[in-house]
Formats: C-alpha cells, structure tokens, sequence
C-alpha cells in the first residue's frame, strides 16, 4: 500500500479487495472490538447480538455472571444460531432452528438431536465428541463496563491497546453505574473509514455543523484539547463549557457562516447543561478503533458502534445511556439533549451526509488522493483552538496502515 497518513489514496474507500483484507488484518487482528455496554445484559440469560466487523457475534452473560462473547455460527452447518438482536434465554440456552443444535451461554455444545441414532439407525460414531464442536469464541475483556473483544490470542491486555489518556476518559465517563435510555441505528452509503475520520475531524465542527456556532454551543477558535494515543489509533477530543452566560451573537461573529433566518429556538432548554463531573467539560467525542465512538455532548451520553457493511456501506448504532442513579427529571433532560445528536441531531445529522458525499465523490477515481494536512503532519496531542489541525484524523491513518501492512 503505497498510502501516507496525510494523502490517502481513494482506491482504500472502494477496494473490495481492501475490504477482505481489513477484515483479516483489523477486526480478526490484534485489535480489541466494542461489543456491548454491561448495562445491556444485566440479567443471567441476558443476550445482545452484534458484529466485529462483519462477523456475527453474540453476547451473553453466563448463570454465574460471566460475560461470554461466540460468533453467531452453528458448528454444524454454518446457521446463526441466535436471531434476535437481543433478550434473554432463561435456561441458558441457545438453539439453531436448523438442526435444534443447542449451545449454553459460554458457547459450548450441549446437546444434538438423534447423536447416538435410532432404534440402531443414524446418529453420529462414537468419536464424535460435543466438546469438539464449540462455537468459535473470543477473548472478552471489560473496562467499567465498556465490553471488548477480540479474535487475536495475541493481542496486548485491553487497557494497553487502549493506553492511559483513553482508560482515563471511559473511567471519567464510566464512574458510576449506567442505565440503558435508547437506541438508533444509522446505514450510511459510505466505507467504515469515512465516518472514522469525521469522528476525528475537529476541523469540520463549526464549518459543517452549522447549529453550533448559531446557537453558542461551540465556535471554531475555542480553545480545546486533542489527545491521540501512542499508537495512533484513538483520539479524545475535549471542549470546555463558557464559564459565563453564552453570547450568541458573538459566537456568530467568529463564524464562517450561521443558520439564515434563525434566532432562537421554539424550546432552548435542549440546550441545558447540568454540570456533572470534577471538571469544566461540556463536550468530549474519543474515538476507539477500531469500533466505537464514546461521546458526551452537553448532558447526552452515548457510544456510537461503528460496524462495515462491504466496502460502501457502513452501520452506525447509537446507544444512549444515563447514570443509574438519575431521577425522572434528569432523564428527560438527557432524552431532551438527544435532539441534538444521532441520525437526525440538531448537530449531527450532517455527518451522515458528508460521508455520503465523499463516497460519491471519489468514484472511478481511486489512484487520486485526499489532503491531510491541516496543522503539518502530526499526529501528537495538542492544546490549541479547535478546528485547526488534522492531528487525530493522521493518527488513525498511522495505526491503520501499520496493521495493513503487518
């Protein structure tokens, strides 16, 4: 692969090829996935069925409490096993309609019908072994709740793949335990990595999303903080809330463009903000490869899983959460505040199209390149006005060819 992490060659968005590969050398490699959020599966029995990269995968949590991850794949004839997206099995068990093959939540065989025949007839020799057929399971490895997994005995211990800036942020969101408020599920026309990189791209913020410099929640020039980790691969990005009474109008004044025509809002408490943690920040997007966006904007809190659906389409799955802890009132105001983010958000919904609109754009074209180099060509964590560098964006390109070229 001929790529530089500031010029990317348009063929690695459209390649099926790529695509095979990413599969093999990513999602099958040394990376640890984002499966689930612990709060989903709070019972014994309790089941979420998902994807590491666009394998099948599903979640369990065992009689004794263990989380259990399997791919989503009968050892006898190749069926998914379990085609819910999520629910519980009471006894523990999960059966493919084909063959009524049954597996227990660790994804281990537990029984098949007619294995020894009937009346003398059929069944299996007496070699076969039920422990020979388990389905194929994963490492598992939880971070306060946050649930990864990999395919990779050899991957590194999940908090090392992560490094520390990372840990520190899902353990600064991840205090406490959390609550399950909803769910939205986005398709884009668009490969995985567009949509990588936009969560990356602070650069895009109060030029594409025009709500935010309308509306004072955010201004290009703001000071923030991007941090990339050592090996490239995540970014956390974080933004600090105005210390005084926000004046839009001046907000506007350090804006490219606004929204034409627009004052107020119908309804402006879908802007509150409710302080929350030991610290003065009212925005954070940290982008986890290779699989998951974890966000707080202003009182939403949400992961947002990244799956590839071939090489020009991508599923985003938005998962809302609070914390455990929180009365009626401050679940509306959080379920309030997810006006301004997911499919159809205030700020986001642009996103999407974006991804659209570079995907389109590149057709046909894939020996052509796109230009990384807003800030110079690094990747190091800076403190600076937001929206002026390309830092995090060259990170994931530094962690992504290094894996593609293993």
């Amino acid at each position: 692969m001929s790529n530089s992490i500031s010029e990317i060659r348009y063929a690695v968005y459209q390649d099926d090829d790529v695509y095979q590969r990413e599969q093999e050398r990513i999602y099958r490699g040394k990376t640890w996935s984002y499966l689930a959020l612990a709060a989903e599966l709070p019972n014994a029995g309790d089941y979420k069925s998902t994807y590491v990269g666009d394998t099948p995968v599903v979640v369990t949590r065992g009689q004794d409490g263990a989380i259990f991850a399997w791919v989503n794949r009968c050892a006898h004839k190749g069926a998914k096993v379990c085609r819910s997206n999520r629910g519980n099995s009471a006894d523990g068990a999960f059966t493919c309609v084909y063959h009524q093959w049954a597996y227990n939540a660790a994804g281990e065989l537990a029984g098949v019908p007619f294995r020894r025949g009937k009346d003398g007839f059929g069944g299996y020799d007496k070699s076969f072994k039920l422990s020979d057929h388990n389905l194929q399971k994963l490492r598992v490895e939880s971070l306060n709740g946050m649930i990864f997994g990999t395919f990779a005995d050899d991957a590194p211990e999940l908090e090392e793949f992560l490094g520390n800036t990372m840990v520190y942020n899902i353990k600064r969101i991840f205090h406490k335990p959390v609550k399950i408020l909803g769910y939205a599920h986005q398709f884009m026309n668009g490969n995985w990595k567009l949509y990588s990189e936009n969560s990356r791209d602070s650069y895009h913020g109060g030029l594409l999303h025009l709500f935010y410099p309308t509306f004072g929640i955010y201004r290009q020039g703001q000071v923030s903080r991007g941090e990339t980790s050592d090996n490239g691969f995540h970014t956390v990005f974080y933004v600090t809330a105005p210390k005084e009474k926000v004046d839009y109008k001046s907000y506007q004044s350090e804006s490219n463009r606004e929204m034409d025509g627009v004052e107020t809002l119908q309804d402006p408490s879908v802007l509150g903000f409710i302080p929350e943690y030991d610290d003065d920040i009212a925005l954070t997007i940290q982008s986890i490869f290779p699989s998951v966006v974890l966000q707080q904007i202003q009182n939403t809190l949400a992961t947002r899983q990244v799956l590839p659906k071939g090489a020009n389409g991508v599923e985003l799955i938005w998962t809302y959460f609070g914390y455990a802890d929180d009365d009626a009132k401050i679940d509306q105001h959080r379920i309030k505040n997810i006006n301004l983010v997911g499919p159809a958000g205030f700020i986001s919904m642009e996103d999407g199209e974006a991804v659209e609109l570079c995907q389109e754009g590149i057709i046909r074209d894939a020996d052509k390149t796109s230009l990384i180099k807003m800030g110079g060509d690094d990747v190091r964590s800076v403190v600076s006005p937001i929206g002026m560098d390309e830092n995090g964006v060259r990170g994931f390109w530094q962690g992504y060819l290094n894996l593609m070229r293993e």
